[in-house]
């Protein structure tokens, strides 16, 4: 089912997610959700806090990991993902997100990082990413935690766009 996505500047936004204790009928529904909603939107991942659930689950199309864009998707459900910095060294990345729609910035981050989670099986998941698909990882995973990739970019970047949405908003 095509669920909504939370806008910026929604406050729901900032909230931190909760583990998921188990697999569930619930959970199952909830990465169903996410899977149609991120194909119907198109991009390479999606965090239940951007459609108002607020639970440790991400989903990330692994076909981007290989810099293909003519493979097809293949959008794997990632709960409770950890991430861990293999390469600290900074890299940056011009990112958007489904919830701050018309915005794009660049973005530093480590260069290189690990997410390990577990499957809708319970199967452990270990992916590994760098440059654009690494930073994609980081970006999942940081939703869960109620940080937006705005929230990493200059106050100055950050404030015109603010004054764009209070414009449109205005309309």
């Amino acid at each position: 089912m095509l669920r909504p996505v939370l806008q910026y500047p929604d406050p729901r936004l900032s909230q931190k997610s909760e583990p998921v204790d188990g697999i569930t009928e619930e959970i199952r529904g909830l990465v169903q959700d996410l899977k149609d909603t991120l194909i119907s939107i198109g991009g390479v991942g999606i965090a239940a806090p951007q459609i108002g659930v607020f639970k440790r689950v991400v989903i990330l199309d692994l076909s981007q990991a290989r810099h293909d864009p003519d493979a097809p998707q293949e959008l794997a459900p990632l709960i409770n993902p950890v991430l861990t910095v293999l390469d600290p060294a900074p890299h940056e990345e011009n990112e958007g997100c489904l919830s701050v729609p018309d915005f794009r910035a660049r973005v530093r981050r480590p260069r290189r990082v690990a997410l390990d989670a577990v499957d809708l099986d319970g199967k452990p998941v270990h992916l590994e990413g760098e440059g654009y698909y690494g930073a994609a990882m980081q970006h999942e995973t940081d939703h869960l935690d109620g940080v937006l990739f705005i929230d990493r970019i200059s106050y100055l970047k950050r404030s015109l766009y603010d004054k764009k949405l209070k414009k449109n908003r205005k309309m």
